[in-house]
């Protein structure tokens, strides 16, 4: 089997060859200018990003961990506090609550979009809190006030964030989005009646540019977006070691900049990002008509309220190692996204007190979870081979 035979399960080349001029021009500037933190580039970065989420304001940081972090920070979360997500998401979303000094509690996802689901939501707030004392919830499990939601929209494609905002509301929750996976995901609000863009909904929203998503720099960087000024500039201090300017320090903060040439760099890449984000969607239609009907073969499920940018294309199926292993044999890489759901990590082992069985759903699909080569640049030519692939390897199987 020659290279030219193998799929690979990301594609980061072909992007960058398509600008490399403009980069390449970009990086020269930078050289002659030395703005390499901070500035103009930087600015204008945040400014094209905010219109492209419809935000009225996007913060640059170091990265999406630093952007949930920060984010949870400047919305007013506290040490100790309760805040609420999935396990069924990468461990940065965890690690940025226990960061800011908060303690994760998990809800389970919907079976179908992977996402939380607000009915799960809505148990745990009914049903595993008390009454705070000065008003609020406690939850049973964690004995402190829970404070905030983290709905991660997952593989691209937007958590329901209706219900979830309307129990946040309710219970006097912060919402804030981890969108690291879904730049340019749009959400129908039935409440606002119109369409939404991910990073528009929450009080805050947290972006990862790690080079492998959607919109991706060359090398670590992330952004918040929100719609609150004070938020916006509290962060602002926190990337900057708390700094409202040079050397006069109101908070204590952190080192989370985003330097320009990567701003730079994403600014270039942002002005292809809807039509790299349509490629995808297209990639996944064909997909779709390739893979229909394979028995014991999940395909992912879009609801009528979403329009997902598919940053990660995943199936499903009881047979996973087998058709992974069958599919690496020819030549075809593939993820898994993720195999250990984070309540049995080992990280949280004994901390949290979850156990297996406690979030079933989670549990049946990072055992079933098979990710496929996804991109732009995927080819028809690619996408019918790796579908040929998984029929021959379900032939005979039934």
């Amino acid at each position: 089997m020659t290279t030219n035979d193998m799929i690979p399960f990301l594609d980061l080349a072909t992007p960058h060859l398509e600008i490399e001029k403009e980069m390449v021009s970009l990086f020269k500037d930078a050289l002659r200018s030395s703005r390499f933190i901070g500035g103009p580039t930087v600015e204008g970065f945040e400014k094209d990003f905010a219109a492209f989420c419809g935000a009225d304001h996007c913060v640059g940081v170091g990265s999406g961990t630093d952007a949930l972090r920060f984010a949870l920070i400047a919305a007013g979360v506290k040490a100790g506090d309760t805040v609420v997500t999935v396990a069924n998401t990468f461990i940065a979303t965890t690690e940025a609550i226990s960061q800011a000094g908060a303690v994760p509690a998990f809800v389970d996802v919907d079976e179908r979009t992977c996402n939380m689901d607000a009915e799960k939501l809505r148990e745990f707030l009914e049903t595993g809190c008390d009454p705070g004392k000065k008003g609020g919830l406690v939850s049973k499990k964690t004995k402190s006030s829970v404070t905030a939601v983290v709905p991660v929209h997952l593989y691209g494609q937007m958590a329901d964030m209706d219900p979830i905002e309307e129990l946040a509301e309710k219970y006097g929750l912060v919402v804030i989005e981890d969108a690291c996976q879904a730049h340019g995901a749009k959400y129908f609000s039935r409440r606002a009646n119109r369409w939404m863009t991910a990073g528009s909904m929450g009080a805050a929203a947290a972006f990862s540019f790690y080079p492998g998503k959607n919109l991706g720099a060359c090398g670590e960087a992330g952004a918040v977006t929100t719609g609150n000024p004070e938020l916006a500039a509290k962060i602002r201090m926190l990337r900057d070691h708390g700094q409202s300017q040079k050397y006069y320090h109101e908070i204590e903060g952190y080192n989370g900049r985003l330097d320009a040439i990567q701003a730079g760099f994403l600014q270039l890449k942002l002005r292809k990002l809807s039509g790299w984000n349509e490629l995808r969607r297209q990639n996944a239609s064909r997909y779709g008509a390739l893979l229909g009907g394979v028995d014991r073969l999940v395909l992912p499920y879009e609801p009528q309220w979403s329009k997902g940018v598919y940053h990660l294309y995943v199936v499903r199926t009881e047979m996973r190692e087998g058709l992974q292993d069958y599919l690496s044999g020819k030549g075809i890489s593939t993820g898994l996204h993720y195999p250990v759901p984070l309540h049995l990590q080992n990280a949280y082992s004994g901390v949290l007190g979850y156990r297996k069985g406690d979030l079933p759903v989670s549990e049946r699909l990072a055992a079933e979870i098979l990710s496929l080569p996804m991109y732009p640049s995927l080819s028809d030519a690619q996408m019918e081979k790796v579908a040929g692939s998984i029929r021959d390897f379900f032939k005979g199987r039934d």
